[in-house]
């Protein structure tokens, strides 16, 4: 069981000692069991064997020794080792912490954690080691939550802006803010409660000054959070239009790889074929599905229905028509269905004719209109450039952006709501004191995206999306 009382404070809290396999099961040089907490190095002392019987006790911080890990019950020798100290609170959880550095594979790592485990250091909980780095005030929640964005990290670019994150970058501009609002809440408070006292009154207007250069800041803050979720997150990309049209042959030329069936047989492909591809940076999820129509066949109306969930759920729609052949009845049901959502359209099979309309369907502004031939591999290029326009306005910069995370993104919004209700409150009543309720609101709405004043419970559920060892 842990304590919690102030994150942050001078107290370090009150754990046990957890353990965890740090690295990926598996075929490899080396895995490496971690063990936290104040009585990991005595733990761990009590199954190493090193050269002369020399014990861990006596080891330096920062340092390693060779040895062996030995089954207490049997005497038996469990694996060669290499073990390191980092001594609190210089270490990952600001904690004593010892990595047993063993051979890898599945089997030599798990019996090593058995005997920790039976040692008296007990199953680390998923984030649990990043979590007491949290709590132990080594780093702050946005900071924690870039440790999960670097492991997940799909492209160079959010893997970059996680870094950045994971830096600080984040939480000085958060802080930045809350400074300046309890500065101001500060002054406010002083000249309302002690009007007697030979202080410097702050008036209303210089209050809306402030709070108009804090709103600055937000709103450049959320001007690319949009981006920054594309770059955690990656974009959903649906491939639609009627079977036969090309979907899978656009889905295999885009990942350059066989990866869908291709025949001439409408109806082919019956389910969703999902695969993850890499513009400039953007992590993008192709989704190719099958043929929109009316069909008897209960098996492809499964797939019909699957790929209208994947319509309900995408960032971006490609539509693909076949440019050969006029627009038919079933085109229009689906130009019906995803006519609300974003979305551009590739004329495919170019070069067999172009005998399709435009005109009386109602499409979009010409500019996301594409002529392709994906059997000759014509109108790709357009393609990647056209999703880029969209999404990043043409280039894609990660040290552009500040917010990736929609929890921070949330954070930020009702931030800037409750400053717009203290400028409200100033503007129409002058009430000075009123307006300090409003900014007070402001200043927790931020420190939630630390982790400053946010609940324990949404904090154990960041935590436990995390991986075991980390």
């Amino acid at each position: 069981m842990y304590f919690v009382k102030i994150r942050g404070s001078e107290k370090m809290e009150n754990f046990d000692t957890i353990a965890a396999i740090a690295t990926a099961l598996g075929e490899s040089g080396i895995s490496i069991v971690r063990v936290s907490g104040e009585n990991s190095l005595k733990i761990v002392n009590t199954m190493f064997k090193g050269k002369n019987n020399r014990e861990l006790l006596d080891m330096k911080a920062y340092t390693m020794r060779y040895g062996f890990i030995v089954e207490r019950e049997t005497g038996e020798l469990l694996d060669e080792v290499l073990v390191s100290f980092m001594k609190a609170p210089r270490s990952y959880t600001a904690e004593n912490t010892v990595e047993i550095n063993c051979h890898g594979g599945i089997l030599a790592a798990k019996k090593v954690l058995e005997e920790v485990i039976k040692s008296g250091a007990r199953m680390a909980e998923p984030g649990e080691f990043t979590k007491r780095a949290f709590l132990n005030g080594r780093i702050d929640l946005s900071q924690a939550e870039a440790v999960i964005d670097i492991i997940n990290s799909k492209t160079e670019i959010s893997m970059k802006a996680a870094v950045e994150q994971s830096k600080g970058r984040v939480s000085q501009e958060i802080n930045s803010l809350r400074e300046e609002l309890l500065e101001t809440i500060a002054s406010i408070e002083a000249t309302v409660d002690y009007p007697e006292a030979d202080l410097e009154e702050i008036t209303s207007s210089e209050v809306s000054k402030k709070l108009n250069r804090i709103l600055e800041k937000i709103n450049f803050m959320l001007s690319t959070a949009e981006e920054g979720k594309i770059i955690r997150e990656g974009l959903n990309i649906v491939i639609v239009g009627k079977p036969n049209v090309g979907k899978s042959s656009l889905l295999n030329a885009l990942i350059m790889e066989n990866r869908a069936i291709v025949t001439d047989v409408p109806g082919t492909t019956r389910d969703v074929i999902e695969e993850y591809m890499n513009i400039d940076g953007i992590p993008v999820k192709i989704i190719d599905t099958a043929g929109i129509r009316k069909t008897d066949d209960l098996v492809e109306k499964i797939g019909v229905e699957r790929s209208k969930e994947r319509i309900d759920n995408s960032d971006l729609i490609i539509f693909m028509l076949d440019s050969s052949k006029k627009l038919d009845e079933e085109d229009r049901e689906i130009i019906n269905y995803i006519n609300k959502k974003k979305y551009i359209i590739l004329l495919n099979k170019t070069d067999l004719g172009d005998k399709i309309d435009l005109d009386d369907a109602c499409m979009v502004n010409s500019k996301f209109i594409i002529k392709t031939s994906i059997k000759h591999g014509l109108g790709l290029d357009k393609v990647k450039t056209c999703i880029k326009d969209l999404f990043f306005k043409g280039e894609i910069k990660s040290k552009d952006i500040f917010i990736t995370n929609m929890r921070h993104k949330e954070g930020l919004i009702l931030a800037k709501k409750s400053c717009i209700e203290a400028l409200k409150a100033l503007k129409n009543t002058s009430a000075i004191d009123l307006a300090s309720i409003d900014m007070r609101n402001a200043w927790a709405e931020l420190g939630k995206i630390t982790g400053d004043t946010l609940e324990e419970n949404i904090i154990d559920k960041i935590f436990s999306q995390f991986c075991l060892g980390k």
